[in-house]
């Protein structure tokens, strides 16, 4: 799966999460600039990504995400990984 295909299923998850079909996934998009982005529907996404990936990622891991990009490329790498 390559980085486009990824960004294609993280939007399709971030408009059903946020409930906003018009979010538009950019690599520097940060929690703090989208409405509603609070702890809970942080957990609800990244336990999306992880179902609709089939990944699962460490509490380290999702410390040191800091904005989309970030995520799409911790998908792509336990993708890799396994």
């Amino acid at each position: 799966m390559d980085q486009a295909d990824v960004y294609e299923q993280l939007t399709a998850i971030f408009h059903d999460v946020f409930d906003d079909d018009s979010l538009q996934l950019k690599p520097e998009l940060p929690a703090k600039d989208v409405d509603g982005w609070d702890s809970l529907t942080h957990l609800r996404l990244l336990l999306s990504a992880e179902k609709a990936f089939r990944v699962k990622f460490t509490t380290a891991e999702i410390g040191k995400l800091e904005n989309v990009g970030d995520l799409a490329n911790l998908i792509q790498l336990r993708m890799e990984r396994g």
